[in-house]
């Protein structure tokens, strides 16, 4: 896996840019706001209640 949970949005963003439309279709439309920043995917997961295995596989699938 190149994308881990414990790894920012904001960092994922700026890694793998494709990863922005895979963070859209779940959701997550604020990408860029400040709190994407600090806030880990599994964190994300949590606020926005969404399956974290379901996100990771999308995003691992998106950058290989």
């Amino acid at each position: 896996m190149k994308i881990t949970k414990d790894m920012t949005i904001g960092n994922v963003v700026r890694k793998y840019p494709e990863s922005v439309d895979v963070l859209f279709v779940f959701g997550m439309g604020c990408v860029g706001c400040p709190s994407a920043q600090a806030e880990t995917l599994e964190e994300a997961c949590m606020v926005h209640g969404l399956k974290l295995d379901d996100l990771m596989t999308a995003l691992n699938e998106k950058v290989q």
